[in-house]
């Protein structure tokens, strides 16, 4: 997706490149439309550049449609940041401003895409460059229904630091893994070559789902109830998964995995309150960890101390804008 000077821009959709020119990393495209907003701010550290990803009114409404394309250029480093959580907000029925790019007046939207909140983002990663996607989590409110799409590709010296999690909605209002659905899938590829994907889908039964499951029974008033998220995930209120890939990353890694190595396994009465996870992927070139947390704030403060040592990588200052 390139759009030329003076052209306009398809509605919610976003486009980054970056190269790096003598110590600076500039932008040669920095683009975006309602209702994503896309903010760099100047940076000191050589090399290193950041982009809060936004949206208008604080959160994405139902029927809300993004796409971001980032092309990270050689020698580069990107922050990506978000202020706040992603908040996605009750689905309701109707034509949202986001939903009508590429349609006439005179067609309507399907229901499909009026209810589900979408977002989907493609990376480019050069060689020798690095991304860093560091959001805030997303927290889906009572009845919505989110679905994320992201591919990475990376080229053979490149890095990557993926942080994709979500928490149980607003806890202050009484919500518990309330919301409809939560589609979230991530896939990076190296010089072409699939090395991870991660799926994760969290889906409330509906009505509908309890009849079907019924009628399909041969004694319907004997078949359990079909069980909430809230009863499936308890205790805890966030769930996280870190993907780090890359020569960049060699320290923030091999700190984990000693860290790891001290953890004792054995049985417990009741659930500890966080958990955590380490698996090599791609012949340990990669690491995923996963993290189960009661309180979201453990989730976050966990992950600003075991990935301090990218202040090494991306500058001090700029590495404190992440997890806030």
């Amino acid at each position: 997706m390139s759009f030329a000077a003076g052209e306009s821009i398809p509605v919610g959709t976003g486009h980054i490149i970056c190269d790096l020119h003598s110590s600076n990393v500039v932008f040669s495209k920095l683009s975006s439309s309602y209702p994503l907003k896309l903010l760099s701010p100047r940076v000191s550290e050589h090399g290193v550049a950041i982009v809060y990803v936004m949206s208008y009114g604080g959160g994405l409404v139902g029927g809300d449609c993004m796409q971001l394309i980032v092309e990270v250029g050689k020698e580069c480093k990107l922050l990506l940041l978000s202020q706040g959580s992603t908040k996605v907000f009750k689905t309701r029925a109707g034509n949202r401003a986001s939903t009508r790019f590429r349609r006439s007046s005179s067609q309507p939207t399907p229901s499909s895409l009026q209810a589900i909140t979408t977002q989907s983002m493609e990376v480019t990663i050069a060689p020798c460059s690095a991304l860093f996607l560091l959001p805030d989590p997303v927290t889906c409110f009572r009845s919505a229904s989110y679905t994320q799409v992201q591919s990475f590709h990376l080229a053979g010296s490149a890095s990557i630091v993926l942080l994709d999690w979500v928490t149980s909605g607003r806890r202050s209002m009484g919500e518990d893994w309330d919301f409809l659905r939560y589609y979230s899938v991530n896939e990076v590829f190296v010089e072409g070559r699939r090395v991870a994907r991660d799926v994760l889908l969290l889906e409330n039964p509906s009505l509908d789902t309890q009849t079907a499951s019924e009628s399909c029974s041969s004694n319907p008033t004997s078949r359990a109830p079909l069980r909430m998220l809230k009863d499936r995930l308890a205790p805890y209120s966030c769930y996280a998964m870190l993907l780090l890939y890359g020569p960049q990353t060699h320290g923030v890694v091999t700190d984990l995995q000693a860290k790891y190595r001290t953890i004792s396994i054995f049985k417990r009465a009741a659930p500890e309150r966080f958990i955590w996870s380490l698996t090599p992927v791609d012949d340990g070139k990669g690491t995923v960890i996963r993290v189960a947390g009661v309180d979201t704030d453990d989730v976050k403060n966990w992950f600003r101390e075991v990935l301090r040592g990218l202040e090494a990588v991306v500058g001090i200052d700029e590495y404190r804008k992440a997890f806030l």
